[in-house]
């Protein structure tokens, strides 16, 4: 009944921007926290940053100052803009949100597919 569609992935250079969106669809559920994880080659899925329902953000100290999250509640869509883009930027980013149904007690994490961003010149 979930289900995260993820876009706005591709190659860039040095220095340049992207813009991911991820959108939540489905009906009869509520969204608690939405947010961004990467993976690069070889390496663990990391953190890159969060933003709960209340607009609380998190972000992991590699992407501060540069990445900004953001929500829109009414379309369950969280978007991730992506300034002075790094090559150590470059991996498979992927969409999370915690999801709860309509009368049930505990969220459940939902994934996106992954989305590739490549940082090279």
């Amino acid at each position: 009944q979930v289900q995260l569609v993820e876009s706005g992935g591709g190659l860039v250079q040095p220095g340049g921007s992207l813009r991911l969106s991820c959108a939540a669809s489905g009906s009869g559920f509520s969204i608690n926290a939405m947010g961004w994880h990467r993976q690069a080659p070889g390496k663990e899925r990391v953190l890159v940053a969060t933003i709960i329902s209340d607009g609380r953000t998190n972000y992991a100290d590699s992407v501060k100052g540069r990445f900004t999250i953001s929500r829109d509640n009414a379309k369950n869509t969280v978007y991730l803009q992506m300034n002075t883009l790094k090559p150590e930027d470059t991996a498979v980013y992927f969409c999370n949100a915690q999801v709860k149904k309509y009368g049930g007690t505990f969220y459940t994490s939902y994934w996106g597919q992954g989305t590739q961003v490549t940082v090279s010149s």
